[in-house]
């Protein structure tokens, strides 16, 4: 299987925080979540395969070095940044007019399609929407010249479920369209990506927790809940993390039938993404 994306030991330093060694691909025909609290990095990784910031690393994209065949591979990519440009005073008609000159792809009969889809107006200004709809057409943009990559920083922010629901149905279609593209998605809303991601990539302060199959990810972890007394029972190496309750333990492992046999625990809790993460980021060890 070939990789649309390969990162290999991305390091980024500021002041007060450094994004280090991140390292992971996206494979064709794969959708990769992205997931991590505010300031955790995932913008400056993505920014950072863009090469809108400068990085340390080794970053690839379709096997070309990003920096030395930026150009070409940018004209194979559909970008959604939470700051990317779309002017106020133009209309989505207007977009439509100065964006089919600038790739060669670009299919005008799709965008309307999205347009209409998403019941956007086509003659209205960008500065009279919606955050909601400015997202919308963000999107609409960034599929229409059917490009080989999307990348996408939050693009269901702010969005109801309804929305939410026909955008994710919109990403599936595009990937079953082609096998040969990829989509790299950063969101808070991890409830999307346990309907959508092949993959989920964790980083937390900087540094990558873990690289996952999403499959894998929700059939092994686990989560316990047990008293004082059977928590002391159990090895801390068979534990990622743990919460105390009022009245109870709550542990997060990542081999729940290991546990299960080892412990005699008869019911392990399925965790959502969201639940792993905060057990990483807030639980003890």
């Amino acid at each position: 299987m070939k990789n649309n994306i390969e990162l290999q030991n991305l390091t980024k330093k500021y002041v007060g925080f450094e994004l280090k060694d991140i390292s992971f691909n996206v494979p064709e025909g794969c959708i990769v979540g992205l997931i991590g609290e505010n300031g955790a990095g995932k913008t400056t990784t993505i920014k950072s395969i863009l090469n809108i910031t400068k990085a340390d690393g080794v970053i690839k994209i379709f096997g070309k070095d990003n920096k030395a065949y930026e150009k070409e591979i940018k004209k194979e990519i559909g970008v959604v940044l939470d700051d990317s440009f779309l002017s106020d005073y133009l209309t989505a008609k207007q977009i439509n007019s100065i964006i089919k000159d600038a790739y060669k792809n670009w299919n005008e009969n799709k965008f309307y399609d999205l347009l209409k889809q998403f019941n956007l107006p086509t003659d209205k200004l960008v500065k009279d929407f919606s955050s909601g709809m400015k997202m919308k057409l963000k999107i609409a943009t960034a599929i229409s010249h059917n490009p080989k990559l999307l990348i996408l920083d939050e693009p269901t922010s702010g969005l109801d479920p309804v929305v939410r629901s026909e955008i994710l149905d919109i990403f599936r279609k595009y990937i079953e369209e082609d096998e040969t593209r990829s989509i790299l998605l950063s969101t808070h809303i991890t409830t999307d990506l346990e309907h959508i991601s092949d993959y989920i990539v964790f980083i937390e302060k900087g540094k990558m927790v873990f690289n996952l199959p999403t499959n894998e990810l929700l059939e092994n972890y686990g989560i316990i809940k047990c008293s004082e007394e059977d928590f002391l029972k159990i090895d801390k190496n068979d534990y990622i993390k743990y919460r105390k309750q009022k009245y109870q333990y709550e542990i997060l492992t990542s081999n729940k039938n290991n546990i299960r046999k080892r412990y005699n625990i008869a019911t392990i809790d399925k965790p959502s993404i969201e639940d792993i993460m905060l057990f990483y980021i807030k639980g003890e060890k």
